[in-house]
């Protein structure tokens, strides 16, 4: 890694009458209605920036970026019928279906990303829920990315509570399950399990004292109040999900939703980061999926408007992501730096009961 690697936004509904200063706004909250975030989101776009700054720096430092690395450790073959995914078992996407990888080459991955300056390692299985035989060897990974110091993630599909007690004892720090899209929408993306099983599955991992890495995708044809509705979604949950990724979905051939993407323009998107950031204050906002097309000059708006994380490496899963050198010069003009390493004490983030 590079040394620098150390409509109109007007409407006529009325807007929020708080000020960037009101400590509501920094406090979180798990009672936003959408008409409150439809507001929000629809102020000037200077006011919206300005809020969400004001309230990121309340919680966050504004020249610390989050860094993770995302390795896919079992591709292809998932029985889900994601219409976004080309990791589905539906479609035809030119993805094969691949084993579960050696735990030794998982760690030797996690040190190639420790190395490349990443502080938390995600690895991602495509299964619909883990086989308590392979949950076995994912543990092991955890124990071996975790010994080597790094912040621990999986994305395993759909867990029961003692599959999550399990990952809690090989010291899990984070669980991914994203929601995606809005109730509404979700039925268009989606058949083979509902929005309510994926808030089951994150209610099994918070009570199981596992962090949360929740978000959503946008692009997929979904409309604006989709996009709104999902951020309050996730807002809703108490405490909220301490990690809050946002896609911007990558067209992939062969998946039924690229015959409905429309993708977000750039000041749309950035509205969306700005947004997350007001309604949940205190979790990290990572820019994921689609950071490879977005510009510099999209790219700092998004930190600008609180987004603190992006995951580096050149894949995330089975998609193309910006080359470190290109992060690395990246935030060194913008003058920004990735975070640390913190240290870990023996059952800190273990999930321990």
């Amino acid at each position: 890694m590079s040394e620098a690697l150390k409509q109109s936004p007007a409407s006529s509904r009325s807007t929020p009458q708080k000020t960037p200063a009101d400590a509501s706004e920094t406090v979180p909250r798990s009672d936003w209605s959408e008409s409150e975030a439809r507001a929000l989101y629809d102020l000037p776009f200077p006011e919206l920036l300005f809020r969400a700054q004001s309230v990121h720096r309340q919680n966050f430092a504004p020249d610390v970026i989050e860094t993770a690395t995302l390795l896919s450790i079992k591709t292809g073959g998932c029985p889900e019928d994601c219409g976004y995914c080309s990791q589905s078992a539906h479609y035809k996407t030119g993805v094969k279906a691949t084993k579960l990888m050696e735990v030794e080459r998982v760690v030797a991955e996690a040190a190639r990303a420790k190395a490349g300056g990443a502080t938390r390692f995600c690895m991602g299985a495509a299964w619909r829920s883990p086989k308590d035989r392979d949950l076995e060897t994912v543990c092991a990974m955890i124990e071996g990315v975790r010994g080597l110091g790094l912040e621990t993630c999986v994305t395993l599909g759909m867990l029961t509570p003692a599959q999550v007690e399990r990952l809690g004892d090989a010291g899990l720090d984070y669980y991914n399950h994203n929601i995606d899209t809005s109730r509404a929408f979700y039925p268009e993306i989606i058949t083979t399990r509902t929005m309510d099983d994926r808030l089951e599955t994150l209610d099994h991992v918070r009570r199981g004292g596992i962090k949360l890495c929740a978000g959503g995708i946008v692009g997929m044809g979904e409309t604006v109040e989709d996009r709104i509705a999902m951020l309050v979604i996730l807002s809703g949950l108490d405490p909220h999900p301490e990690s809050v990724p946002l896609n911007m979905w990558n067209a992939i051939a062969g998946t039924p939703v690229i015959d409905k993407a429309e993708p977000a323009d750039a000041i749309a998107f950035v509205r969306l980061v700005a947004l997350a950031r007001i309604l949940m204050p205190k979790s990290v906002v990572r820019l994921s999926a689609g950071r490879d097309g977005m510009s510099d000059e999209t790219q700092a708006l998004c930190f600008l408007a609180g987004a603190n994380s992006i995951f580096t490496g050149d894949v995330l899963l089975t998609t193309g992501n910006p080359d470190r050198d290109r992060d690395g010069k990246l935030l060194h003009k913008l003058g920004l730096k990735t975070a640390a390493l913190r240290p870990q004490l023996p059952q800190e983030s273990c999930g321990c009961h």
